[in-house]
């Protein structure tokens, strides 16, 4: 039998679909901007690599801010104008695209935030002080990557955990209550987690038991968190500050022998409390057992397709009750970060957005566990320079300033997710 093949232009269209020209628009606007970095430039940018806590002494050394500014916008104007010709070739370079694209999404990112900080360091007094920043992007990270990793475990079930927030925030409430009250930060490293657990079993029981909108309850469940927290802070916490609510109970750094004094990301990486550590391992077990296990096998059949999952002897809503209160005791366990983590007293809603910027991460990298930790560890990163710019550049308003970490995760999120698909059954009550 002969096959008939149509190799008419319009036929090709039809198969190819659609022309996206949202990469090569973000790579323009990467591009616009190194060109302003580059136009207004003067001076020397000072960069600083050694940090006090290293044993390794690394002299500052300067680099001129225009010459590397001009480097950097000729490297991410070829990008732009690769990105241009392989929309436009529609899969003509298919082989060497899909390697020169994921290539210039790094490169475009990197050089346009080191670009920014060359341009606010030129010619200022102060320096780029690399390692601290880097440091500091760890410590903003770390409750981030949990929130997002809550949001992985119960997306992938089928789940919807909007109240991650909620679950920060009890998080960091009961912590440092329990650390204070017992008078040993470990009793906040286990009381956070349950206080999690709890509130993701409300989440549960209304949600996949009662088959009431997830979404929505998660809603009602953030309001309920930041209504309780506020209510016992100004009141039990408050009138014994003392007793539930000390900052002297902190966890102690954990310094690793030779690799913390390993220059730039030993401090980093290898200088954190308990909670960064086990931050590291989540990730990793995560990664491993959501996809090379039975029990991660078990959760994506729920949240993929319950009904097969159902026919092959899996409990599919009992599997949802689990891991949604699992995720959640992840969340409850990343919230204790923002008191005992780093020896803060609780203060009111001090969680602060911070569980949605976790569920804009999970979703930047695809609800993946290192997609997760790739994406929060930007925002970090992006608010961490943020904190930087006042020694740098006096002259940026504050506000502005401000806005960097969130317009860099408006960006990145509309401009590099790309194709992404959530659960096919997310959201949606399984009734058998």
């Amino acid at each position: 039998m002969n096959t008939i093949t149509s190799t008419s232009p319009n036929s090709q269209g039809a198969v190819m679909g659609k022309l996206s020209w949202k990469m090569p628009v973000t790579y323009g606007l990467a591009t616009v901007l190194a060109l302003f970095f580059a136009l207004n430039a003067s001076g020397d940018a000072r960069i600083r690599l050694n940090d006090r806590a290293s044993s390794i002494e690394i002299p500052d050394f300067t680099v001129p801010s225009v010459a590397t500014l001009w480097i950097f916008f000729a490297v991410i104007l070829l990008a732009t104008i690769w990105s241009v010709i392989s929309t436009m070739g529609r899969g003509k370079y298919a082989q060497l695209g899909r390697i020169l694209d994921k290539t210039a999404v790094i490169v475009v990112a990197i050089l346009t935030v080191f670009g920014f900080l060359v341009f606010a360091g030129g010619g200022s007094a102060g320096a780029i002080t690399l390692t601290s920043t880097l440091g500091i992007t760890v410590a903003i990270s770390t409750p981030l990557i949990f929130g997002a990793l809550s949001g992985v475990v119960s997306e992938h079930v089928g789940v919807v955990n909007i109240a991650i927030e909620g679950q920060l925030l009890v998080g960091a409430f009961f912590g440092v209550m329990a650390a204070s009250f017992f008078k040993t930060p470990y009793m906040g490293l286990i009381a956070a987690p349950i206080a999690g657990a709890l509130v993701g079993s409300l989440l549960a029981l209304f949600a996949v038991k009662y088959g009431v909108d997830q979404i929505i309850v998660g809603v009602v469940l953030n309001v309920l968190c930041l209504g309780l927290t506020t209510f016992f802070y100004g009141t039990v916490m408050s009138d014994n500050a003392e007793s539930f609510n000390t900052n002297q109970y902190s966890l102690a750094t954990i310094r690793i022998p030779g690799l913390a004094d390993l220059p730039v990301i030993g401090p980093m990486l290898f200088d954190q409390t308990i909670l960064v550590y086990i931050m590291y391992i989540a990730v990793v077990l995560l990664t491993i057992f959501l996809y090379r296990s039975r029990w991660g096998l078990r959760m994506r059949a729920c949240g993929e397709h319950p009904r097969a999952a159902d026919t092959v002897g899996i409990n599919v809503n009992r599997t949802r009750i689990r891991n949604t209160i699992f995720g959640s005791a992840i969340a409850g366990l990343g919230g204790a970060f923002f008191t005992i983590g780093q020896g803060l007293a609780f203060t009111d809603n001090m969680s602060a957005g911070n569980g949605y910027i976790a569920l804009a991460a999970m979703i930047l990298g695809k609800w993946h566990p290192l997609g997760a930790f790739g994406a929060a560890g930007m925002f970090g990163f992006a608010k961490a320079v943020a904190l930087l710019m006042p020694n740098l550049h006096g002259g940026i308003p504050s506000q502005l300033v401000n806005m960097i970490p969130y317009i860099i995760t408006i960006i990145a999120v509309a401009g590099f997710v790309g194709k992404s698909r959530p659960p096919a059954a997310e959201n949606i009550p399984y009734i058998k």
